[in-house]
C-alpha cells in the first residue's frame, strides 16, 4: 500500500468550527475547552493539511470591538505565513446569536435583514483580504417551524435580494469571489429554505449574478433527506456549480451526524470519492477544489481524540482514493462495465446529423424491435456492485 499520509497537494481542509467544536448539544454542556484558531492552523498543518476554514464568529467572537477584532486577524494571518496554509473559503454566522433566530436574510424582520447583509459584507471583505476563491452561504435559520409563520414566496424574493445585492458588492470591488449555496432539509428549523441540490440549482437560476453562484453540498445534508449524494454531485458537476463541497459521515435520515468522512454509507463515500478523483472527461479529476471536512469529533472525545479524527478523515480519503483506482484498473471491472453497457450511456442516442424525422423513418428502431427479446436481456448490475464492495473491502 502507497504512502497515505496527506500533503498539501491533496488539497484537504478543514474549518475552524469543525475540530473546534466544544461538544455542546441540545442535552449537555461542552466536553471539551476551546481550541486557539492559531493552534489550530498549525495542528492541521503538521498534519498535511492545505487550508483552514472559518465562519466571522469562529475567528473573532461576536461583538468584538475593532481593536480587538483586528488583533485576532493580525494573530491568525500571521499563523497562516509561518505555515503555508490557505483560507481558500469563508463564511458568515447568520444562526448562533438570537437576533437570527428566524434567519438571516429571510427573517419577518426587515431590521435584521438589514444588519445580516452588513454582517456578512464586512466579513466578504475579510475573505478577499486573506485571498478566499469562494465564500459559502448556509442559511441554517432560513425557514421555519410552521407554515402560517413564513411567506415562503416572500422569503425567497429576499433571500434572492440578499444574495443579488451581495454579488453587486463583490463584482463592484473586484473581490473576483464565488458564492456557494449549502443545501439543507432541516435542523436546527423544522424546514429549511433551499433544503436540497435540486433546489439550491433552481434558486440560482433565478439570480441576477448567477453565474458566479454555485452549491456546496454535504454529505450528511443530502443523505438526511434519504438523497443520494453522488447522484446529487453529479447533477452539480453535470450542471457546472459545483463550487465546493463537505465531506463527512451520517447515518440515513435523522439527526445531522457530522461524522468522520466514510464513517457512515461507506459505499456511497467509495463511489463519491471515485466520481471526483476519476470521473471527469478521459476519466481524470471531475473536481478540482478543496476536499474540505465538514465534521465533528465525537462528543465523548478529548482533544487528542479531537486530532485523531481529523487525520482519520484525510486517511480513509486516501484510502478510498487507492480503492477506486484498483477499481478502475481491474479488468474484471472495465469488462463488467461494458456487459453492462454503462460506457453505451456516453454514446448520443441519436447518430450525428439524425433529426426526428430520421428516427421515424428507422423501422428498427420501432417496427421491428424485437421487445421482449430485448426486454429479457440483464445487465448484471449486481455484479458491477459486488466488485465494488470486494474492492472497498480490499479482497481483490
Amino acid at each position: 500500500m502507497s504512502d497515505l499520509r496527506p500533503t498539501p497537494d491533496d488539497k484537504f481542509t478543514f474549518g475552524l468550527w469543525t475540530v473546534g467544536w466544544q461538544a455542546r448539544d441540545p442535552f449537555g454542556d461542552a466536553t471539551r475547552p476551546p481550541i486557539d484558531p492559531v493552534e489550530t492552523v498549525h495542528r492541521l498543518a503538521d498534519m498535511g493539511a492545505y487550508g483552514v476554514t472559518f465562519h466571522d464568529d469562529d475567528l473573532i467572537p461576536f461583538g468584538s470591538e475593532d481593536t480587538a477584532r483586528d488583533e485576532h486577524i493580525k494573530r491568525f494571518r500571521a499563523a497562516l505565513d509561518e505555515t503555508g496554509l490557505v483560507v481558500p473559503m469563508v463564511t458568515t454566522n447568520l444562526f448562533t446569536h438570537p437576533i437570527f433566530k428566524d434567519g438571516g436574510f429571510t427573517s419577518n424582520d426587515r431590521a435584521i435583514r438589514r444588519y445580516a447583509l452588513r454582517k456578512v459584507m464586512r466579513n466578504i471583505d475579510l475573505a478577499a483580504e486573506l485571498g478566499a476563491s469562494t465564500y459559502v452561504f448556509w442559511g441554517g435559520r432560513e425557514g421555519a417551524e410552521t407554515d402560517a409563520a413564513k411567506d415562503v414566496r416572500a422569503a425567497l424574493d429576499r433571500y434572492r435580494e440578499g444574495i443579488d445585492l451581495l454579488a453587486d458588492y463583490v463584482v463592484d470591488r473586484g473581490y473576483g469571489l464565488r458564492f456557494a449555496l449549502e443545501p439543507k432539509p432541516n435542523e436546527p428549523r423544522g424546514d429549511i429554505l433551499l433544503p436540497t441540490v435540486g433546489h439550491a440549482l433552481a434558486f440560482i437560476a433565478q439570480l441576477e449574478h448567477r453565474e458566479m453562484v454555485g452549491v456546496n453540498p454535504e454529505v450528511g445534508h443530502e443523505q438526511m433527506a434519504g438523497l443520494n449524494f453522488v447522484h446529487g454531485i453529479s447533477q452539480a458537476l453535470w450542471a457546472g456549480k459545483l463550487f465546493h463541497i463537505d465531506l463527512n459521515g451520517q447515518h440515513g435520515p435523522k439527526f445531522d451526524q457530522d461524522l468522520v468522512f466514510g464513517h457512515g454509507d461507506l459505499l456511497s463515500a467509495f463511489f463519491l470519492v471515485d466520481l471526483l478523483e476519476n470521473g471527469g472527461p478521459g476519466g481524470g479529476p471531475a473536481y478540482d477544489g478543496p476536499r474540505h471536512f465538514d465534521y465533528k469529533p465525537m462528543r465523548t472525545e478529548d482533544l487528542d481524540g479531537v486530532w485523531a479524527s481529523a487525520a482519520e478523515n484525510m486517511r480513509t480519503y486516501l484510502l478510498l482514493k487507492q480503492r477506486a483506482a484498483a477499481y478502475r484498473a481491474d479488468p474484471e471491472v472495465q469488462q463488467a462495465l461494458i456487459t453492462s453497457k454503462v460506457p453505451e450511456l456516453s454514446v448520443p442516442t441519436l447518430s450525428d446529423g439524425e433529426t426526428y424525422s430520421d428516427l421515424l423513418a428507422d423501422t428498427s428502431a420501432y417496427e421491428s424491435l424485437d421487445v421482449e427479446a430485448v426486454a429479457a436481456r440483464g445487465y448484471a448490475f449486481g455484479r458491477l456492485d459486488q466488485l465494488a464492495v470486494e474492492h472497498v473491502m480490499g479482497a481483490r
